[in-house]
């Protein structure tokens, strides 16, 4: 039953401009849009719901407002609920792979850093050692120049060879196989080598008295050796003492006793005609001293003739002493001869 002025038509809810404005966000039926209705209050009295204005009542047109109501007030659309952003935690791979490159990337800074310290030290020490080779080499250089010896220099080179000599030279040449000699008539004599002793210490070789004033004053050695005369009468035992050098010998011989009795032991050879040749035969004693040596010699019979036994005025007049002398000059010279000192310091051309 229809009531006057009224309409029959059935009452429409009017949809929201704001709802048709954004393309029927949000739809209907969603969380948002049952959140936004519940959230909406009651409608004051006498206002239009829904933002239209309703149908008119009695004889009034159909969406007329009454004269005393003011525009109609649009109802704000609810704002959709702000998201939160989900963070996806990394996964282990991708952690491990930049921890690996961090870890590369601090591990090559630090090789880095110690290439650089190592670079500094090495190129530091290859310096310092080149200036010292080129230092070496230019002193090298200056002191292997060829120049002339000066006089210093000539006399060590002197004393040097001469004091080597006893260790240099071979036996034969120390003690040579035959000496020529100059006897009583003024004729020309040999005395010919029988053997060469073993080296021997200086004390051993020689009587107690010469002995211990050798030691005292480092006689390193004591080489012998026997000679006869051509006619094999006499019997000459040489022997050179090495002392360290000329001060040491000259020192030495300044204490050795004035007595022709004493010197160096004789050496026997058995089977030659030195046999019967020792310290009771021996007749006379005497030394001589060059460079760094002392060349002692005694002499006596072959015939086994003792000193005792020899009438003190025939030795003068014998040939046994002056040959004796002679043989151990000829060996004290040759040790002692001065040799060719070169001009230069790299022979004889400056």
């Amino acid at each position: 039953m229809s009531q006057t002025g009224r309409s029959q038509e059935p009452e429409r809810r009017p949809e929201s401009s704001s709802a048709r404005a954004r393309g029927g966000w949000p739809p209907a039926g969603s969380r948002i849009a049952r959140g936004a209705a519940g959230r909406r209050g009651p409608l004051p009295e006498g206002s239009p719901a829904g933002g239209a204005g309703a149908a008119g009542s009695g004889s009034g047109d159909s969406g007329a407002h009454d004269s005393g109501a003011g525009p109609p007030r649009r109802t704000p659309a609810p704002r959709p609920a702000a998201r939160r952003a989900r963070v996806r935690p990394w996964s282990a791979t991708v952690r491990d792979r930049l921890a690996a490159e961090r870890a590369g990337a601090v591990a090559l800074e630090r090789g880095i850093r110690f290439r650089a310290v190592f670079l500094l030290l090495m190129g530091t020490i290859l310096a310092v050692a080149a200036a010292d080779v080129l230092s070496g080499t230019v002193g090298l250089l200056s002191e292997t120049a060829a120049r002339p010896l000066t006089a210093a220099e000539q006399n060590r080179y002197v004393q040097e060879d001469v004091a080597r000599r006893w260790r240099t030279w071979p036996a034969s040449l120390v003690f040579p196989r035959e000496l020529e000699y100059i006897g009583l008539a003024r004729t020309q004599q040999y005395a010919q080598r029988v053997g060469i002793a073993p080296e021997t210490a200086c004390r051993s070789g020689t009587d107690a008295a010469v002995g211990s004033v050798l030691a005292q004053h480092g006689c390193r050695t004591l080489l012998r050796a026997t000679y006869v005369d051509q006619t094999s009468t006499f019997a000459i035992t040489v022997g050179v003492a090495v002392m360290d050098d000329a001060e040491k010998r000259r020192a030495a011989t300044a204490e050795l006793p004035v007595d022709d009795r004493v010197g160096v032991r004789p050496v026997a050879f058995p089977g030659t005609a030195t046999d019967l040749f020792g310290a009771a035969q021996r007749q006379r004693n005497a030394w001589i001293g060059v460079g760094p040596y002392i060349v002692f010699s005694t002499a006596g019979y072959t015939d086994g003739r003792t000193r005792a036994s020899i009438a003190p005025e025939e030795i003068p007049h014998s040939e046994l002493w002056p040959a004796a002398q002679a043989v151990a000059g000829r060996i004290a010279h040759a040790l002692g001869a001065e040799p060719a000192v070169p001009r230069c310091t790299q022979g004889n051309a400056c």
